[in-house]
């Protein structure tokens, strides 16, 4: 069996390719900075060969709630398939988050791809590819009933939002894609086993589709979705591991109420006050500075920064400690990789700053970041 074929099935590390094997979206992006989506842009891949593919809805309430529905579609090797569930709430009075995560079964797609259901769950995409319905009831402790409503464009950097992996251009052995709607509105509930809560707020939609083993697309990730009365910024970038030259590659954009202020792959995400985990020597940041850049639809020039302190952290995940043990033992001590994710929302409100042509603005918002490292 070839190396490349090994390390797709089980998970081996593989050769230092270097970066000319990935071919970065940043490079559709110096023409042609961001498409907004179309209906087609919604559907579901559900590739027949290793992928992982999510779409994932970041909410937060004006009540201070925050939290995180979840499908994915996962597929390993071509040889088994499964769907996941996962819901996250995050309290203001931060007692220990809800977490939720349930196998779906019976999943499937409405006839062009842009809904998901299974059973007790369904994700469906309305007519006017406007809003998603988001219902689950596959688990007792987290009964999901939202709609969340886009109120901006979505956008996807690039023509197509794809980043490619392989040593052949012409025939990628692998990618790498991100879909936003920046900025949304969410109306409805979740309802706990202490009580409904209710999410009527703002959100941040991602379609995401990693199109291989996701530790050799990517060994850490630097996630930003900053929500303001007026603004959204979002940022999702991530660094491959040294078989890609360790290549950083970084899609977002800034959106406000009805259109789209800039987006596209130049924007970068730099962590600082690193502390090392005593528990895994993973670097967890204490501060963060988020920069975008780009233009308007008009020509004019925009630079946004966000920076500020993360404050205590909302929780830490062990992502092994999820996953079955025989996963564990192969990804563990095969590739010796150990994910973590660190996830934050500072108490206190972060100011955006942005300056589009010569008008500059202020706001403050809230953020919610992930960090995650890999390998």
């Amino acid at each position: 069996m070839p190396a490349l074929e090994v390390a797709n099935v089980a998970g081996t590390q593989e050769p230092e390719y270097g970066p000319s094997a990935i071919q970065s979206v940043a490079k559709q992006a110096e023409t042609t900075p961001y498409t907004e989506l179309q209906p087609q842009d919604l559907r579901w891949e559900a590739m027949e060969s290793t992928c992982v593919e999510t779409q994932t809805f970041y909410l937060m309430a004006e009540d201070g709630h925050i939290g995180m529905t979840q499908v994915i579609y996962n597929n390993v090797a071509g040889l088994r398939t499964s769907c996941q569930f996962n819901t996250k709430v995050f309290y203001p009075d931060a007692r220990a988050p809800l977490w939720s995560s349930d196998a779906l079964d019976g999943y499937g797609f409405d006839d062009r791809r842009l809904s998901f259901y299974a059973d007790g769950c369904a994700i469906t995409l309305n007519e006017d590819a406007s809003s998603y319905s988001v219902k689950s009831a596959t688990n007792e402790a987290s009964i999901v009933n939202l709609t969340v409503t886009r109120t901006a464009p979505g956008f996807q950097v690039g023509t197509n939002g794809k980043s490619f992996f392989g040593t052949d251009p012409e025939h990628p052995w692998g990618s790498m894609r991100h879909a936003f709607w920046p900025r949304c509105h969410v109306q409805g509930s979740i309802i706990t086993k202490n009580g409904e809560i209710n999410f009527k707020g703002r959100a941040l939609f991602i379609h995401a589709l990693q199109g291989m083993k996701p530790h050799h697309a990517a060994a850490k990730w630097k996630f930003c979705n900053f929500q303001s009365p007026t603004y959204a910024a979002v940022m999702m970038e991530f660094t491959t591991p040294p078989s890609y030259g360790s290549t950083v590659v970084s899609v977002g954009g800034v959106a406000q109420e009805g259109e789209i202020v800039c987006a596209g792959a130049a924007n970068a995400g730099q962590h600082s006050q690193i502390t090392s985990d005593p528990d895994n020597d993973w670097p967890e940041p204490g501060a963060v500075k988020f920069t975008w850049s780009g233009k308007t639809p008009n020509g004019e020039h925009v630079q946004a920064e966000l920076e500020g302190s993360l404050g205590p952290r909302l929780d830490r995940v062990d992502v092994l400690a999820q996953v079955p043990a025989i996963v564990k033992t192969l990804v563990g001590g095969v590739v010796g990789t150990r994910p973590y994710i660190y996830q934050y929302a500072p108490k206190q409100k972060l100011e955006l700053k942005l300056q589009v042509g010569d008008r500059e603005v202020v706001e403050e918002g809230t953020l919610f970041s992930e960090a995650v490292f890999i390998s």
